[in-house]
């Protein structure tokens, strides 16, 4: 498999991960508003109001997940895994001594045909390693020393 066709593979699964976590999410912010109509026919009362309560509490915190999930389309959409630069960036792929990393989201180990590959953000700590560097360049990650073999 070609470096090309590697990246379009990681950043399918990437696309196809971030698609599934909206799936999901709109799914619960449905249930939660059906829930929230369900409770609005119970008789009043104070188990009624902590029903009631605790479900806006739910979909604040699930309209907050919607947010967080957008920005992450957005991001996956900019990921420009055509251009070729000889340093680490969004859409790089970086074969080190450690392993292979695809510079896009954090949805952790990712496998294509036999072989793991660890889809990382450029924000995350070791995506903050990687950043700029270059063939050749060492950092040191938790402990372990780490040379960067190829960036494509």
């Amino acid at each position: 498999m070609t470096d090309k066709e590697l990246k379009i593979a990681l950043l399918d699964h990437c696309k196809e991960t971030v698609a599934k976590r909206y799936a999901k999410i709109k799914q619960t912010i449905s249930d939660i508003e059906e829930s929230l109509v369900e409770e609005s026919k119970s008789s009043a009362g104070d188990k009624h109001e902590t029903g009631r309560a605790m479900l806006q509490i739910d979909r604040e915190n699930a309209g907050k997940q919607l947010q967080e999930i957008e920005s992450l389309q957005l991001l996956v959409h900019k990921i420009d895994i055509k251009s070729v630069s000889d340093y680490v960036r969004l859409g790089s792929l970086v074969y080190t001594t450690n392993g292979t990393y695809f510079i896009g989201i954090s949805i952790g180990q990712v496998t294509v045909g036999k072989t793991n590959y660890y889809c990382v953000a450029l924000q995350s700590p070791i995506g903050q390693q990687l950043s700029g560097k270059k063939k050749g360049d060492s950092f040191t990650f938790n402990g372990k020393e780490i040379t960067i073999k190829s960036v494509a």
